[in-house]
């Protein structure tokens, strides 16, 4: 067995290594990147389907170069390996995850047996591990308490990358109604929306910002959801066919 370890900090692929090789005796060969771009020119060149990916990482992240590797092996096995349970994370990962296939999300605070119980778990049983304080964000997200749907997910990020209702409603395909019906919902389950009253005062926010402002707070966008929507919507722009004079 061969295992590719994608993480930009030295002292952490060291842990990595010394934990790999610990749980997994059938493991012959580990490899080393120290980011997304040099994870994913490894994975091909060694054909590696067994990987242990950190998220936060430069030039290019743990979601971006696992969609990569499943798009070209998507038999691969990965476990996400973060100090953080965001929100944004836990969305990113589940958009790209390939039907069946076999992945884990340990945060960097789990014990060393719990992470040698999910390196076993998943290289070598196929099963999928998720640390329950993710796995609560992932219900989350499916639209438990509060949480929010795929739909107004893409409201939220639109606002944030500065699109206008209009704009929202043709990269959606969306009537302008539906855009403004689900942009107030979303104020709502944020807790933005104030209506005006008689103690309220009137104009005291721009929504939009303040949206976005605590969807950051509560970790439900961060850097990494950001990049990766900032490049969709570029290729968006990109297809969009030119109005002629």
């Amino acid at each position: 067995m061969k295992v590719l370890i994608v993480e930009d900090d030295a002292l952490h692929r060291a842990y990595l290594n010394e934990a790999v090789r610990s749980a997994l005796p059938e493991c012959d060969t580990v490899f080393e990147a120290e980011n997304g771009l040099v994870g994913e020119k490894l994975a091909r060149e060694h054909r590696s389907e067994h990987i242990v990916m950190d998220l936060q990482m430069s030039p290019r992240n743990g979601i971006e170069a696992a969609r990569t590797i499943w798009k070209e092996r998507p038999d691969t096995r990965i476990l996400f390996w973060s100090n953080y349970a965001d929100e944004a994370n836990v969305r990113g990962i589940s958009r790209i995850v390939p039907d069946g296939a076999a992945y884990g999300y340990v945060l960097k605070s789990a014990s060393d047996e719990r992470l040698r119980l999910a390196l076993r778990s998943i290289f070598i049983e196929a099963q999928c591990v998720i640390d329950r304080e993710v796995r609560g964000l992932q219900q989350k997200s499916l639209g438990h308490a509060r949480g929010f749907s795929e739909s107004e997910y893409e409201i939220l990020v639109d606002i944030a990358l500065g699109l206008t209702d209009r704009a929202i409603a043709k990269r959606r395909n969306l009537s302008l109604r539906s855009v403004q019906n689900r942009l107030q919902q979303l104020y709502e389950k944020l807790g933005v929306y104030q209506p005006v009253g008689e103690e309220a005062e009137e104009g005291r926010f721009n929504l939009r910002a303040r949206a976005v402002t605590v969807a950051l707070l509560r970790k439900l966008l961060n850097h990494n959801a950001l990049e990766r929507a900032e490049a969709d919507l570029e290729h968006w722009l990109a297809r969009k066919p030119q109005r002629s004079n």
